[in-house]
């Protein structure tokens, strides 16, 4: 079987790919994630994603390489990763009552068979009605810290929520593991195989 890389320093990520049972290597790609002027969220997940993908599969040509990356977005405006506690509790308090989409990009490149895959996932999560202090609360707990739009969906995050909305569960964590599998049987692995 041909080696595989995630080109990804996320823990997340690494523990999504980990339930294909496949033996894999992380390695985390040096690529600027700054938004470019007028980028729209797709584009910026979708260059994201396969610059990291490129940027290792330029390193290690006979392997296949996974790239991803995720943004919330909630009214047309990116949330990023809040980074503290405060900026994770405005987030919430912002989306409480309101649709965040999480877009997650996804692409996989093979060199020895000049095959490039992308795709997009899309995830809309409705957060009910909430007070600051469950917001608090939820940040102290689940430590969201390096989430896009501060929230775990496979942790706690799921008791601020109506509803999701989503093809791929796995998406909203950030790796779309239905469509992966599919890629992954483009290029000739196959993890039931």
């Amino acid at each position: 079987m041909k080696p595989i890389i995630l080109a990804s320093s996320s823990r997340y990520r690494r523990d999504l790919l980990t339930r294909f049972g496949l033996p894999f290597e992380a390695i985390s790609p040096s690529i600027d994630e700054t938004p470019l002027a007028g980028e729209t969220p797709e584009a910026l997940v979708e260059r994201l994603s396969f610059g990291k993908a490129l940027a290792i599969a330029d390193e290690h040509p006979h392997a296949v390489v996974i790239g991803s990356d995720q943004v919330a977005v909630r009214g047309g405006q990116i949330l990023g990763k809040p980074g503290t506690f405060e900026n994770a509790v405005e987030q919430l308090l912002t989306s409480a009552g309101r649709t965040l989409t999480f877009l997650t990009g996804l692409a996989v490149i093979d060199r020895t068979t000049d095959t490039t895959l992308g795709h997009i996932d899309r995830t809309d999560v409705r957060f009910r009605d909430l007070t600051r202090a469950e917001i608090e609360r939820y940040v102290e707990l689940d430590e969201p810290l390096d989430c896009a739009g501060s929230i775990k969906s496979e942790s706690r995050g799921s008791l601020l929520f109506e509803a999701i909305e989503t093809t791929d569960p796995a998406a909203g964590i950030g790796l779309p593991l239905i469509r992966l599998g599919a890629m992954l049987r483009q290029v000739g692995i196959d993890p039931l195989g």
